[in-house]
């Protein structure tokens, strides 16, 4: 028996390491604080907060005392939280939604999240190159062999149930070899961590399937975008949903679309952290694109639900899977904690086609350079977020947009493929 100790970083990958289960009981692994600061092509670079040039110091992972089944044989695994000189480390996601949460519930909110992944498959052909998942008879919402011959989601179905992870459902999306996978709604902190721990199981199992089960935002040009759609609400301690008051959004729920709203621009940086995210963040599209909102309306990005006290929420739709689910989720709870506490102007809501017609005007930055610009000069969103946090994710960011700026589809395609 072994245990594997994992965190998520700025770049949305699962380090870690295996160790004894004896050695894991002691709370405390050692990790080069430098871990943080690596690219996807292995690049150590200078980011501050590191320590790079304080001769690279170790940080701890401080392991939670729960453990989860793991998918693969005689493993447990355990998450925790980033320590660096024996205090809580600024550049830890987990620990940064974890004092976000704290701050909800001295209003008596506890934030409730729900994440819904889209994903494609990639098969390797004759020559070892990697193509889309042969899957000539999908659909739009299908199940089944046609949709997935391989039965690939039924296994990460069936680990999934065994680690207990909440799946709400699994179904073909809009395109070929195209999937959606929805977890089910829990506490913030709870629903990071199993969205973490499904998508690295989910990609893992694929891999052994010999196929890549990708996150990319938009992989393949002429098929549709992948999303994450931010799905969340506020329960008080009586345990009643605070998004809908009287079949109507509550004043809580208007102050967080206008939240949202009013830092798309800065937002987006962290919600779409790769170069590839701008292929997929187009007006027209099904996507987060505009700076606007309405109810039942997949074409806007803050798409709102007042159906049933039970149910109601608020859906971002603006992020896609690529990154990482702490910094997206909380994210997404920060711009709406400002709009909470700045008690910003509610725009109305949409009431075009958002296809041909649209009447906002604010939109997501056409490139992750000019989006980390917009996050970069949106003093309070970096605030409160933290700013060494940001600035940190700014810089790791800058260098990936730079060494992609001159590459070419194809060849953005494979810097990621393998990873996200």
């Amino acid at each position: 028996m072994r245990t594997r100790a994992l965190y998520c970083d700025f770049l949305g990958l699962p380090k870690g390491k295996y160790i004894p289960v004896d050695l894991a009981k002691s709370g405390d692994i050692g990790f080069a604080a430098c871990a943080l600061a690596v690219s996807f092509d292995r690049d150590l670079l200078n980011i501050p907060g590191t320590g790079l040039f304080d001769g690279i110091p170790d940080m701890k992972l401080a392991l939670d005392k729960d453990r989860y089944k793991s998918w693969q044989e005689n493993t447990e695994i355990a998450l925790g939280d980033l320590k660096f000189e024996g205090k809580d480390y600024e550049l830890c996601a987990r620990t940064n939604l974890k004092k976000l949460i704290q701050e909800f519930k001295k209003m008596d909110l506890n934030p409730m999240v729900g994440l819904e992944f889209e994903a494609y498959v990639f098969e390797q052909d004759q020559e070892g190159v990697w193509i889309p998942y042969n899957t000539p008879g999908a659909f739009v919402y299908g199940t089944g062999p046609s949709n997935d011959p391989k039965n690939l989601m039924g296994k990460i179905w069936e680990r999934a149930s065994e680690m207990g992870l909440p799946i709400e459902s699994i179904n073909g999306e809009y395109d070929n070899g195209q999937f959606e996978l929805t977890l089910g709604f829990d506490e913030a902190l709870k629903a990071c961590d199993n969205a973490f721990l499904f998508k690295t199981m989910a990609k893992e199992v694929a891999f052994q399937e010999g196929l890549i089960l990708s996150f990319m935002p938009k992989p393949i040009p002429e098929r549709g975008g992948s999303g994450l759609h931010v799905n969340f609400s506020f329960t008080d301690k009586s345990k009643i949903n605070l998004i809908e008051k009287d079949g109507k959004l509550s004043d809580i729920a208007n102050n967080c679309i206008a939240g949202l709203i009013n830092h798309h621009e800065g937002l987006s940086a962290l919600l779409a952290s790769t170069v590839n995210s701008y292929d997929r963040l187009q007006p027209a599209s099904m996507a987060g694109y505009w700076a606007n909102w309405a109810g039942d309306h997949r074409m806007v990005t803050i798409r709102t639900s007042t159906s049933s006290s039970n149910s109601a929420r608020i859906e971002h739709r603006t992020a896609d899977g690529a990154g990482n689910p702490y910094i997206v989720t909380s994210s997404v709870l920060t711009a709406s904690l400002l709009g909470i506490k700045n008690k910003y102007k509610l725009p109305n809501a949409e009431d075009l086609d958002g296809m041909e017609n649209v009447r906002a005007t604010k939109h997501v930055p056409s490139s992750l350079s000019k989006a980390l610009t917009a996050l970069d000069k949106d003093k309070i969103l970096k605030s409160e977020i933290g700013e060494k946090f940001c600035n940190a994710f700014i810089e790791i960011k800058k260098d990936e947009a730079t060494r992609l700026q001159d590459k070419s589809i194809d060849e953005v395609r494979e810097y990621y493929l393998p990873f996200v």
